[in-house]
């Protein structure tokens, strides 16, 4: 079984500190678009058939930045094409302010049965500070529309250590998020990425961040108010209520494989890793002469695949199961990883529970120093 990540790319708006693929939506071929995707899954899927697809997530970009009919056209054509069965996740990614019922309405008659809103912070001023056009007004407008609709498993992103945001702050957004009662929250800290306003800002001495021990601070808090109120942190940056992990997301983690398809999506198919071009013409040409759009491959070795396989498993509170491994890939985790594995159990950063071996919550705090302990490269290991 396969899943399957579908990317739009228009945007009312650009955020300062967003690296995805956008363009804003206004003057762009937002129709020739939808129909060159469905083209694109279509001639996939006669290289690549699949049974099943597992999950669905619709992202961007902004997804409900569509109109009604767009949406109508795009998650009809989705349904159409791809193998799903009734009843698994179908995720769209949505923006306070932009869903409407009659979009909410079209998303569920084509099985839509999970949102995942972009939140960000409750605090007006930030909201403002990083670009986006939403107010804390709009979430909760939003939210009575969702009730009015057939979906209730909501999830929404927030963002810690974001410019000038004191803990105080911080923890007023915690409250209101939880206030919400949704089944799932995940939260992350802001990253300064290339090509962004805010990398540029960074550049010229104009952002001001909170520290390394004040980011500590809010990332421990937020474990820790998320448990308090049943919300179980299952992988590093996400928390939910038993049963409604995001099942999508655990696809990645779990290092299993999905198609990518839109302008600048990524997949994972067989040993391959694949990119898309990005600009919307030049995604759109190839597929007009009945060719993929596919501007980059990689071909995973084995060692490559166990790297992934304990970077982005580790990432789960569960971890990463030694009998898989060994099923995976023939070989045992002591073998490959066995020095690596004293080292971090000796340093406290990693734990072994029955047959998983998971970070601790001092490996949790410095996760990205663990995971690189695990890039064979840099080791000399016999597999």
């Amino acid at each position: 079984m396969t899943s399957a990540y579908i990317h739009i790319p228009f945007c009312e708006h650009i955020c300062y500190y967003c690296d995805f693929n956008k363009v804003f939506i206004k003057g762009q071929p937002v129709d020739e678009y939808i129909q060159y995707l469905l083209e694109e899954i279509k001639l996939t899927l006669q290289t690549y058939p699949t049974s099943q697809t597992e999950t669905i997530y619709v992202g961007g970009g902004t997804p409900t930045a569509l109109s009604a009919q767009q949406l109508d056209k795009l998650l009809g054509g989705i349904r159409q094409l791809l193998p799903f069965e009734e009843g698994n996740e179908f995720t769209v990614e949505a923006n306070p302010g932009d869903l409407t019922l009659d979009k909410l309405q079209v998303m569920a008659t084509h099985g839509v049965n999970r949102l995942s809103m972009g939140v960000q912070t409750f605090d007006d001023r930030l909201l403002k500070k990083i670009g986006r056009k939403h107010t804390e007004a709009d979430v909760f407008e939003t939210m009575k529309v969702i009730e009015k609709s057939p979906i209730d498993n909501v999830s929404i992103d927030l963002i810690y250590a974001l410019p000038g945001q004191s803990l105080a702050s911080f923890t007023d957004t915690l409250e209101k998020a939880i206030g919400l009662d949704l089944p799932h929250y995940s939260l992350y800290s802001l990253i300064l990425e290339n090509k962004t306003v805010f990398a540029n800002w960074a550049r010229q001495g104009r952002l001001h961040l909170p520290g390394e021990d004040l980011e500590g601070d809010m990332f421990e808090q937020t474990i820790n108010f998320m448990e308090e109120h049943g919300r179980r942190q299952y992988e590093v940056s996400n928390f939910s209520l038993p049963n409604k992990e995001s099942q999508h997301n655990l696809v990645y983690w779990n290092n299993d494989h999905y198609f990518g398809f839109g302008a600048g999506a990524s997949g994972y198919l067989g040993h391959t890793r694949y990119r898309n071009h990005g600009p919307i013409q030049h995604y759109l040409t190839p597929l007009k002469e009945g060719k993929l759009p596919t501007i980059e491959k990689e071909s995973l070795t084995k060692e490559n695949q166990m790297e992934e396989e304990m970077f982005l498993g580790l990432r789960k509170k569960q971890g990463v199961s030694k009998t898989h491994f060994q099923e995976k890939f023939s070989v045992s985790m002591e073998q490959v990883y066995g020095q690596v594995i004293k080292d971090c159990l000796a340093q406290d950063l990693l734990k072994e529970t029955n047959d998983y071996l998971s970070l601790t919550e001092q490996g949790l705090i410095v996760g990205n120093e663990v995971f690189q302990q695990f890039l064979l490269d840099k080791k000399n290991n016999d597999v």
